[in-house]
């Protein structure tokens, strides 16, 4: 067992700009993807010998297609890594780009791992239909094809239905409970666009994008900075449709496609690399939540995660929280009183950049570290909520 735990630094992070569903990156497999933001590290660092990585671990929330189960290991072959690279992938739902992060992390910490890499990977617009198989064989009635693209599928009958709601009414239930209105979730949507269009138009995410060869895709497809308030005012809600719904696609995530990754070390790798790191890694949290109030369940992590390093919410240079719902992040905020609001995604979030579901975690906590080292010193968080009630979060410093 080790003497001592060691400090695990972000030596860099990349990620593709983020695809909309059947957009530009919808020709793109998911092991392409990851294996471009793994490769993409490793050309940045030319001092660092690849074949001194110790694992590479990724998230991905689907695995039943093109992923092939174990989308880690396929990333580094095709790659061009070194074969004695290995892989794991980890599925944590939405949180799952996050939990490699977490889980390479620890391993550096405990002397497991000197240099690894740890992201995450989605195609939603790739993800396949399956078949569940039969009960006997050969059935003599048609067959039930189930979307693996997002939410539950052949859903176990002993599960309370309270439960097994979807995604977008596990939404309007955080609205419901905080008292959160149409007018405030859009208003919330319009600024992430507008945050994630000016933090483009700046340059500031010229240090961690990196586009995918071959495909026209130089920045995040979904950011809409001509839409109005009257333009989201004029969309339907989606999930309740008896006039007291509040949750639209204006104010939702959109299905998106992307990968990030990120380069982590321990103070021997940090030599090896030749770079200064963009942060350092503190603490994490992860808990559990009533699966249908699934968007509240970062506030509880992120106090634990914060207590764990001996902060608060006042000593945060940047919270990145993913966006799933306009009402979902409301929520949080809401259950944040002391948080100070400008420090909160404030290059966008996922209701402009998008969340394609395993790789917004890795994006998260890429993006928290070169905040960091763009301000030069402070402390960094990245957190999710998770479907089926799971939050999760990470703090980074300077």
């Amino acid at each position: 067992m080790p003497t001592s735990i060691r400090d695990v630094y972000v030596v860099d992070a990349v990620r593709t700009p983020i695809g909309k569903f059947g957009g530009a990156l919808s020709g793109v497999r998911p092991d392409d993807l990851a294996a471009h933001v793994v490769r993409s590290l490793v050309d940045r660092c030319p001092d660092l010998d690849p074949a001194r990585i110790d694992d590479v671990y990724f998230g991905d929330a689907n695995g039943a297609g093109e992923d092939n189960r174990d989308v880690a290991r396929m990333a580094v072959l095709l790659a061009g890594l070194p074969v004695s690279v290995p892989g794991v992938t980890v599925n944590r739902l939405c949180g799952s780009g996050l939990e490699a992060v977490i889980q390479a992390a620890r391993a550096i910490a405990l002397g497991d791992a000197c240099v690894a890499i740890a992201g995450g990977v989605e195609s939603m617009s790739r993800a396949p239909w399956v078949l569940q198989k039969p009960e006997r064989a050969f059935p003599a009635g048609h067959q039930q094809l189930h979307s693996t693209t997002l939410g539950w599928r052949m859903t176990n009958p002993r599960m309370p239905a309270q439960w097994t709601v979807s995604l977008g009414e596990g939404a309007e239930l955080v609205a419901d409970k905080y008292g959160i209105g149409r007018a405030e979730q859009d208003a919330f949507a319009l600024e992430s666009h507008r945050k994630a269009a000016a933090a483009w138009a700046a340059g500031l995410y010229d240090s961690e994008v990196v586009p995918y060869e071959g495909v026209d895709l130089p920045r995040d497809e979904c950011i809409r900075e001509s839409s109005t308030p009257e333009a989201l005012g004029r969309l339907k809600p989606v999930f309740r449709t008896d006039g007291t719904g509040t949750v639209t696609a204006g104010n939702s995530s959109p299905l998106n496609d992307g990968a990030a990754a990120l380069l982590l070390v321990d103070e021997e790798g940090l030599r090896a690399t030749g770079r200064e790191p963009l942060a350092r890694i503190r603490t994490s949290a992860v808990t559990g939540i009533e699966p249908e109030l699934f968007g509240l369940g970062p506030v509880e992590a992120v106090r634990r995660a914060l207590g764990k390093a001996g902060l608060t919410l006042a000593d945060l240079t940047v919270l990145e929280l993913n966006e799933a719902f306009a009402a979902q992040s409301l929520g949080c905020l809401a259950a944040w009183p002391d948080l100070d609001p400008a420090v909160v995604n404030p290059r966008g979030g996922a209701l402009a950049v998008g969340h394609p579901l395993g790789a917004s975690g890795a994006r998260l906590a890429g993006s928290v570290a070169h905040q960091l080292a763009a301000a030069g010193s402070g402390t960094g968080l990245a957190a999710l909520c998770i479907g089926v009630g799971q939050g999760l979060a990470l703090v980074l410093e300077r």
